[in-house]
């Protein structure tokens, strides 16, 4: 009897300290604070995400090499393993916005042809004149 009592006064403690040293492994993700870009984000960004683990992150970043840019959320589904569901608690977490640094400068807020300055028009002259064009000056 005291061996069994021995046994369980070195075993249990050592039980326990091992539950308690993995149980971070299985605790829930914090979710990222803004939403992740998909067309932009890393591997680690990618599983910031609660339901995009290291695979499923390759998997999306893999998808997203061989067939350019994601268009919407929704083109996730085309990867295997997100379903419906998994795709439903992701999608809050997730955008597809364009970056704003690679967007070209905005055109004037009246938009290009509609400046207050006009230019002359341009005249034809012979060098310019296609040889081939019924509207051309031709030399006949």
């Amino acid at each position: 009897m005291a061996a069994r009592s021995l046994t369980v006064r070195l075993v249990l403690p050592s039980i326990l300290a091992f539950c308690v040293s993995i149980a971070p492994c299985f605790a829930k993700k914090k979710p990222p604070a803004a939403p992740i870009n998909l067309n932009t984000a890393t591997s680690e960004e990618l599983q910031q995400v609660p339901g995009i683990g290291p695979v499923t992150a390759e998997k999306i970043l893999q998808m997203r090499k061989s067939y350019g840019a994601f268009k919407s959320v929704d083109d996730l589904r085309a990867v295997r393993g997100i379903g419906p569901k998994r795709l439903e608690k992701m999608r809050k977490y997730l955008t597809v916005n364009k970056p704003t640094s690679q967007r070209p400068a905005a055109p004037d807020a009246k938009g290009p042809h509609c400046s207050k300055e006009k230019t002359p028009p341009v005249e034809s002259t012979p060098s310019m004149a296609h040889p081939t064009h019924p509207l051309s000056p031709s030399d006949n």
